[in-house]
């Protein structure tokens, strides 16, 4: 099986060339752009199983790249950026992205962020198909149903609101949801699980199935289904 294909945007070339040499000594294959404009015309072109972004970029930023991406995919991103500020990274998971590195990193570190994020979207065996009343979930294609109607979901919305479902009536709370769905130690703030919460929320919409992801004040979120 052929590896990964990584795409790496960064306008800094000595950070490309650390991160290629990373992940190439672990067999990803990695492509590369210096330039927002770059690096959206790359992605419409080819197919990456993943993409490491930065924010500040020439001609067109990492923020509205990544909106951009959205519109049309779930590819998983990591953003890569100096910008470590929590109104920063809250934006970027609002917009999208899997997962928030600030610079300077550990190029160690984001390899196995990489590899975390890519093995939580192998494929999974059909009897963990999940279906409730207006809800289906299954993990070997990563389909989510809403009353039939199919929702796209970012990498890190899907395996929230999977290991919620299989884990139905458990509550959680923000530390255990972190440990568990995102898979390493994560330096960033609580909100993170607070803000996929809220994406996970808006995409349900007004159906059954969202108010099956239920807020345990003072302690985290459960998933129960509402008779």
């Amino acid at each position: 099986m052929m590896e990964p294909k990584i795409l790496v945007v960064d306008d800094e070339k000595r950070i490309v060339d650390l991160v290629r040499l990373y992940l190439e000594k672990e067999g990803f294959r990695v492509d590369e752009a210096f330039d927002g404009q770059t690096a959206l015309k790359k992605i419409e072109e080819n197919d990456y199983n993943l993409i490491i972004l930065d924010l500040m970029l020439p001609e067109v930023d990492g923020w509205t790249i990544c909106r951009n991406v959205r519109k049309n995919s779930d590819v998983p991103i990591i953003m890569l950026t100096a910008r470590g500020e929590e109104f920063d990274k809250i934006l970027g998971f609002e917009l999208g992205a899997d997962d928030y590195i600030v610079k300077p990193f550990s190029p160690r570190e984001l390899v196995a962020r990489v590899k975390a994020l890519l093995r939580r979207l192998s494929p999974k065996e059909d009897k963990d198909v999940l279906d409730f009343p207006g809800l289906y979930i299954d993990p070997s294609s990563r389909l989510v149903k809403v009353d039939e109607r199919e929702v796209t979901l970012t990498p890190k919305e899907f395996d929230l609101l999977y290991f919620l479902a299989k884990n139905k009536d458990k509550v959680f709370t923000r530390e255990k949801l972190l440990e568990e769905v995102w898979g390493y130690d994560f330096y960033g703030s609580l909100r993170t699980v607070d803000t996929h919460i809220k994406q996970l929320r808006e995409k349900l919409g007004r159906s059954k199935a969202a108010s099956y992801i239920v807020t345990v004040w003072g302690v985290g979120y459960k998933f129960e289904v509402v008779k």
